[in-house]
């Protein structure tokens, strides 16, 4: 069985925490089942989008895993764009901002190879 949507952010949150770093949900969608998207801003400036990863990167031995791919790398503007695209698809969208502290945004969520 899969965790809700709230519980998932609130243990990244956590991990993030305890790692050094920084986090903050700047969007709250549905309790148990929205989309997660996770921005990251490196020390360059750069941000970088996660999203939920397509359903053919799922293994079965672990389905009820939440799997992450990288969307977008690149300016505030274009993840903006981006993040507002997918908000008028599903209204039900989490958005969650974190600044990773002594691991990589790749080490706190489970992202798939391009």
């Amino acid at each position: 069985m899969r965790v809700t949507s709230d519980l998932f952010v609130s243990a990244l949150l956590r991990r993030v925490f305890a790692s050094g770093g920084y986090g903050a949900v700047m969007r709250r969608g549905a309790f148990e089942a929205g989309a997660i998207f996770v921005t990251s801003r490196d020390r360059f400036g750069e941000t970088t989008l996660f999203g939920p990863a397509a359903q053919a990167s799922y293994d079965d031995a672990k389905p009820d895993e939440r799997l992450f791919a990288e969307l977008i790398r690149g300016g505030d503007a274009e993840v903006e764009a981006r993040l507002a695209k997918e908000q008028r698809f599903d209204p039900d969208i989490w958005v969650v901002e974190i600044e990773a502290g002594g691991e990589s945004p790749a080490e706190l969520l489970s992202v798939t190879a391009p």
